[in-house]
């Protein structure tokens, strides 16, 4: 099969290349997954399970992209829920091969089903930044109907779904991005949008829950705006200040297939959205990591045609 690869650390994107790969194995309770279309985060190079396994052994060449779309072609030994010919989504495992290939072996419970009338394409959009953002939100900042949320990088993958969500849970939403993200926010439901770039975080004004996705100083500085009892969440570091009296917690998503496959009805019933920008083939995957001009949505990889 075709799949993207690296092998070298040092070389950076220079070492990804479209390759030739073995046609996976199918552990226990695993399944292989045709790939129809994939996602990846840009700073996958820089993780350590993209280079090691588990035990911290080099498992290189190794496959980037951990979203993705498709249909079960082969079932591993004792797996259940799933079948063969069946529509799936979700995530490929950190440490193993991802989803920038033809097929892809995953844990059965990392995956859910795929509606018939949902495109690849925006399934694959979905896992990473919609499990994050339901996760952020609810079960790390426990917010309500009629709170208060800031998120950070109101326009990005993650806040784009977090707004629309906590929009629907009933809360008052802050946005902050860039001014060029204004109409944008505001057309997702924020109902106070913040340039960070030219007006003052502080006067965003206190929130319940502030939901980071930057880190750094916009982090730190975040930490001063929860309201007593509050919750500062982040997937970006550990924060270094804490609020004063609140709580602070810094997450890596995890997966849930009973949450995707609520947020794949959502997705039918037109309640959510994800925002897809460019739709490249898998050979042009090396040059959608690269850094460069900023565009809208979350470039998807487009592996196999329906």
């Amino acid at each position: 099969m075709q799949a993207i690869t690296v092998r070298d650390r040092d070389a950076g994107l220079a070492g990804m290349s479209l390759t030739d790969l073995p046609y996976p194995h199918a552990a226990e309770n695993d399944v292989i997954v045709r790939v129809h279309a994939a996602g990846f985060t840009s700073g996958e190079l820089d993780w350590p399970g993209t280079w090691t396994d588990r035990a911290g052994r080099d498992r290189t060449p190794s496959v980037p992209g951990h979203e993705l779309s498709g249909v079960v072609v082969e079932l591993g030994y004792g797996t259940t829920g799933l079948s063969v010919g069946q529509r799936v989504f979700g995530m490929a495992d950190w440490a193993r091969n991802g989803s920038l290939a033809e097929y892809a072996a995953v844990e059965a419970r990392n995956l859910a089903p795929l509606p018939a009338d949902i495109d690849h394409t925006l399934a694959a959009a979905l896992p990473i930044s919609g499990l994050t953002a339901w996760q952020g939100l609810f079960d790390h900042g426990r917010l309500t109907t009629g709170q208060t949320v800031l998120i950070h990088g109101v326009a990005g993958g993650v806040g784009s779904i977090a707004v629309q969500l906590a929009r629907e849970a009933g809360a008052r939403v802050i946005g902050t991005g860039r001014a060029s993200d204004r109409d944008r926010a505001l057309a997702l439901g924020v109902d106070t949008f913040l340039d960070l770039q030219t007006e003052r975080l502080e006067d965003a004004g206190e929130a319940d829950v502030v939901f980071d996705v930057i880190g750094g100083g916009i982090l730190d500085r975040s930490a001063t705006l929860v309201r007593a009892g509050g919750t500062l969440v982040t997937i970006a570091m550990p924060p270094k200040v804490q609020p004063k009296v609140g709580r602070a917690v810094f997450f890596v998503v995890e997966p849930d297939r009973a949450r995707l496959t609520d947020l794949a009805a959502r997705l039918r019933d037109g309640r959510l959205k994800p925002v897809v920008g460019a739709v490249r083939p898998l050979a042009e995957a090396p040059s959608a990591f690269a850094p460069g001009k900023r565009t809208p949505g979350k470039t998807i990889i487009r592996v196999t045609e329906d």
